[in-house]
């Protein structure tokens, strides 16, 4: 029979495999290494005698570094190529007893689980970089008016921190994805074994605690075939994603020279190589691109998870690390160009102004003063209003020269009277400010209702900063547990 591993099978599946795990496990299993030889110790699996050959070993691979220990051929992965060093060092008798009460899967789903973690928790320290660079934008144009859109058509007048007030509020629920799949990734598998457990008298706590995880999977064949914690890491990269690709939209619009309502700074615009006058607004387009290929690996996530057996499989292993840390690391790559992107942009306050007060963005006001001043009914003053845009654009004219005379003509067609509405009255509902203004209820686009949405995701900030920091802190603390508990033994 042909000896394993078959040259295409090593050089396809072996070799990036194990570059991979040199990559993202190396320390994660040194550390799994020590927590799990120190709880055997302190459960009287193996004597203390042991405990300190095993952790002297670890310490010399430590020492040494992760490109001592690049790919051999013939070596299955990383995990053989470790313990066989750690043999080398502790001697047989001491060196095989790391393995007593653990497999590859629990291990190999620990150290995925800690690898993930590290980088949740770099994508979400940069999404908390994006909602400070936005909030800073957003205070800074509480009162710049600007068309708002719908159905991609000037609609109403809105300010551009009312726009951006949107944007922080689904940011910071994407914020809590991120940290509700953290949650669920920074469970202890450890102590399953196989998928059935262990015969010896093991402390699955004392493990999750020295490696700082925050619970232990108490199912046994959970802690092996999981992969719910896998598809809401990509379901939280999709959701983020789809938010911002929504916005590059909006912003591409924006930054057309038809638009001119934004200037990019000169340093994310590429020339021409032939047409001298061009801007091109690259910076947007690689957003959009790299948010789209997040999307992508977020979407592979799942397909990957789906119908395959609930148990020990490569699909969810080493096949998943793949797309798993592509998600994650063009997600934050993303992240860390908007928010240098919305740290120098610029906005063209003068031009905004004048369109907000154009394409009869205000008519919703004028009905809504016809009710309220006039006692109408609110389909009457739509349909007035209605009439009397079209009649000034049957006769071309601008929004900005609506007059009384036909607004009163158009109440003749529609109720057969005029209106008691004064001048005064009329060119109040007209005006962009008072349209902004009037709206001051809870979330509105009036500057007072957006600076208290603004403070209110002010305060949101703060407690995810919080939030962060707590849980930076208890990664330190455990790994200085750990260590505490090592020199113990070795000093």
């Amino acid at each position: 029979m042909a000896e394993f591993p078959h040259s295409i099978y090593s050089e396809t599946v072996l070799y990036p495999a194990y570059v991979d795990a040199l990559h993202y496990f190396f320390e994660p299993m040194l550390a799994a290494h020590e927590a799990h030889t120190l709880m055997l110790a302190e459960c009287g699996v193996i004597t203390a005698e042991n405990a300190t050959a095993l952790l002297l070993a670890v310490a010399l691979i430590r020492q040494q570094g992760s490109d001592a220990y690049d790919y051999k051929p013939g070596i299955e992965d990383l995990f053989f190529r470790i313990e066989d060093q750690i043999i080398r060092q502790a001697g047989k008798e001491w060196g095989g007893n790391l393995q007593l009460a653990r497999s590859r899967n629990d291990l190999g789903q620990a150290l995925a689980r800690m690898a993930l973690r590290t980088q949740l928790l770099e994508v979400g320290n940069g999404l908390l970089g994006l909602r400070r660079a936005i909030l800073a934008t957003a205070q800074d144009h509480i009162e710049t008016l600007m068309p708002g859109y719908t159905h991609t058509q000037p609609a109403q007048p809105v300010t551009f921190a009312h726009y951006l007030a949107g944007i922080l509020t689904f940011l910071a629920k994407d914020q809590n994805r991120l940290k509700s799949a953290y949650n669920n990734v920074n469970e202890s598998p450890l102590g399953a074994a196989a998928f059935t457990g262990t015969g010896f008298p093991i402390d699955r706590q004392r493990v999750a605690q020295l490696l700082g995880f925050d619970a232990v999977i108490a199912s046994t064949h959970h802690s092996i075939g999981a992969g719910d914690h896998l598809t809401d890491v990509g379901f939280a990269v999709q959701s983020v994603a789809i938010g911002l690709s929504r916005v590059t939209k909006d912003l591409l619009f924006l930054a057309t020279k038809e638009a001119s309502a934004l200037h990019i700074d000169d340093s994310f615009i590429q020339i021409s190589s032939i047409m001298p006058q061009k801007r091109n607004p690259v910076v947007l387009e690689h957003l959009r691109a790299r948010l789209s290929r997040a999307i992508g690996y977020g979407q592979t996530i799942s397909i990957q998870c789906h119908n395959i057996p609930y148990g020990d499989t490569q699909d969810i292993e080493d096949e998943i690390l793949p797309p798993l840390m592509a998600a994650l690391g063009t997600l934050k790559e993303s992240i860390s160009l908007y928010t240098a992107f919305f740290e120098t942009v610029k906005l063209n306050h003068e031009l905004l102004r004048s369109r907000a007060d154009e394409g009869f963005m205000t008519a919703t006001e004028l009905a809504d003063v016809m009710v309220r001043d006039c006692g109408l009914a609110f389909r009457q003053a739509h349909q007035i209003v209605a009439t009397m845009i079209r009649k000034a654009i049957e006769s071309e004219q601008p929004s900005t020269q609506l007059s009384m005379a036909l607004l009163q003509a158009a109440a003749l067609d529609v109720l057969g009277r005029q209106l008691e509405l004064s001048e005064e009255e009329f060119q109040r509902a007209l005006d962009p400010d008072h349209f902004v203004e009037a709206r001051n209820g809870l979330g509105g686009v009036a500057p007072t209702a957006t600076a208290s949405v603004l403070s209110h995701q002010s305060v949101a900030l703060d407690n995810d900063v919080r939030w962060f920091d707590e849980i930076k802190h208890s990664l330190r603390l455990a790994d200085i547990l750990r260590a505490d508990a090592i020199r113990g033994y070795i000093g």
